[in-house]
């Protein structure tokens, strides 16, 4: 039952009465005491010598970092989730059960991958490069004890494997309250001007990720309890963040922005253990029942104190509605995930079947994937059109990052590492292939080309999406909006440059036939170039020239 707090309510006596509210309703009445100052969405202004009396918005893409390239000879054409994040609280196996947890979210980070375990008040940590199996095995987990765990897989960049393990996750620091560790997917678009008030204090960071700037927020706050030292740090945050805590006085903390841009689920398993994770597929691995979503705005804590995770809301008023990312339903999430209260393979089976409807292709023979993504809407064209559904593109999930090609280039070889097609399929058949999104337009002009070379006689392309024609801002990594093909051209000038007899995109008034009244709950801003939350950071004359280079500007 939520207990009402006086003004002028200590830190302390907040704690020991345990008042956190337990209701997904919460009204800016509810919580006013706490409240510093509104939330507002800052205007950003770039000043330069020569716009000084006019000086205008500035949009730069923060997810980028000053080491970021490309060259995943498939996927680099797919936007990037930047990572996923774990929380066990209460199983004497957390840090096993966390190693499975992350192997689940393995799709969303295959770059980098850590963990951070609490026992004995002591803050234990192991990072590393690559995938979960070769940062973890039995001895790597044996030096992480305790019955609670947070952990992270990462998508990074691909420079120096120096400067990549810096920025691994989760990030542990030290405060004169004590150790904790961190782990963060999404990104905050006032990041920029959050390290430069911090560096200007006297701050010094040793990553170029963004979430290095909540440590410091923590460990600035004079707030004795962990949990409010979390609130104050979110209440200086703009953006995308579903982040979980471990503390060395026992504590696991989930929290999730007041947009809810990315997901954070919480289940419980028979013996009582909490999980949180970024999609319930991690929930399934490790045998834990689904019980709710992180709610947008809500932070949960769990400790020794209480049978419950306890719940409260964050400072700041919360926006009119949740903006949830809907890519997460489109590509990012595994179809046997429940992302944001709804079923992942629901929604893309339905994807398909609203293309088979709206953009139907006369005398197809044979409707097949793009793999893996493309799978599931492409089972609901083929189940609306009536036409049988074959694996006419297998993948190969055995290529790494490095190989050797041969002197004599071969056209198209990085495609051909991952996708090879199946003439008996294809050959002399008038074929739909269905993708989930086209970025810039490389990899599906490639795909089409090597399908006809299989021998199909047409090649008719069915994208489970609508054109992307901005960046996102949110914690996915796309291309800047000049590289974004459908930014640049229209419908049939990209059917020409990709090679395909036919192409068509998702409606986007599918979203609201779909979705019904959850419809705005969603952030459709790649779609639109509307954004929830505009990304924008304050530039002044003392930055830089060299800091100012490093920024994306998309305006």
């Amino acid at each position: 039952m939520a207990t009402n707090i006086s003004a002028n309510s200590s830190t302390t006596n907040l704690l020991d009465q345990r008042l956190f509210w337990s209701s997904p309703v919460c009204t800016t009445t509810s919580y006013k005491n706490l409240l510093i100052k509104p939330y507002q969405q800052q205007q950003c202004l770039l000043i330069t010598s020569s716009n000084k009396n006019n000086p205008r918005p500035l949009a730069v893409n923060l997810s980028r970092k000053v080491d970021q390239q490309h060259d995943d000879y498939l996927d680099d054409d797919k936007p990037r989730e930047e990572c996923g994040v774990v929380g066990i609280y209460g199983d004497p196996e957390a840090s096993r059960l966390c190693y499975l947890a992350l192997h689940a979210l393995q799709h969303r980070g295959q770059e980098g991958a850590g963990m951070v375990t609490v026992h004995n008040k002591v803050v234990k940590s192991v990072t590393g490069i690559g995938l979960v199996s070769d940062v973890f095995n039995e001895s790597k987990l044996d030096q992480l004890p305790g019955d609670m765990a947070i952990g992270h897989v990462r998508y990074s960049t691909a420079a120096g494997s120096s400067s990549m393990l810096k920025n691994v996750q989760p990030f542990v620091a030290s405060s004169k309250f004590g150790s904790f560790g961190v782990a963060h997917n999404g990104n905050f678009v006032n990041y920029q001007l959050l390290r430069a008030e911090l560096e200007g204090k006297g701050s010094i960071f040793s990553t170029t990720s963004d979430t290095e700037v909540v440590l410091h927020l923590i460990a600035k706050s004079k707030a004795r309890a962990f949990v409010l030292r979390i609130l104050e740090a979110c209440e200086k945050l703009q953006g995308a963040y579903s982040m979980v805590f471990v503390a060395e006085d026992g504590k696991l903390v989930a929290v999730r922005d007041p947009f809810g841009f990315r997901p954070l689920v919480m289940g419980r398993r028979n013996n009582g253990a909490i999980v949180f994770a970024s999609e319930t597929c991690a929930l399934d691995l490790v045998e834990a029942t689904y019980e709710r979503e992180v709610h947008p705005g809500e932070m949960v804590l769990v400790d020794d104190t209480s049978k419950e995770p306890q719940s409260m809301y964050l400072l700041r008023p919360h926006p009119p509605d949740p903006k949830s990312c809907i890519f997460e339903h489109i590509y990012f999430a595994q179809p046997n995930s429940i992302v944001f209260g709804k079923s992942v393979y629901e929604t893309r089976h339905a994807f398909g079947e609203i293309l088979a409807t709206e953009s139907p292709v006369e005398g197809c023979d044979v409707v097949i994937a793009v793999p893996d993504s493309g799978v599931v809407a492409a089972l609901g064209y083929a189940a609306k059109a009536g036409v049988p559904y074959q694996q006419g593109l297998i993948r190969s999930h055995y290529v790494g990052r490095t190989f050797i090609e041969p002197s004599q280039k071969i056209r198209d070889f990085g495609v051909k590492l991952k996708l090879s097609p199946v003439k008996a399929v294809l050959e002399g058949k008038k074929v739909v292939v269905v993708d989930d999104s086209i970025v810039r337009g490389t990899t599906s002009s490639k795909i089409v080309r090597m399908l006809k070379e299989a021998g199909a006689k047409e090649v008719h392309m069915r994208i489970a999406s609508p054109p992307i024609i901005a960046s996102c801002y949110y914690g996915i990594d796309t291309p800047s909006t000049e590289e974004l093909i459908s930014n640049r051209m229209n419908v049939e000038d990209i059917k020409k440059f990709i090679g395909a007899d036919s192409l068509a995109f998702l409606p986007t008034d599918s979203f609201p036939m779909l979705l019904g009244s959850d419809y705005t709950n969603f952030c459709y801003a790649c779609f639109s170039g509307k954004y929830p939350l505009y990304p924008s950071v304050a530039m002044e004359e003392s930055i830089d020239d060299t800091m100012k280079l490093t920024l994306n500007c998309s305006c």
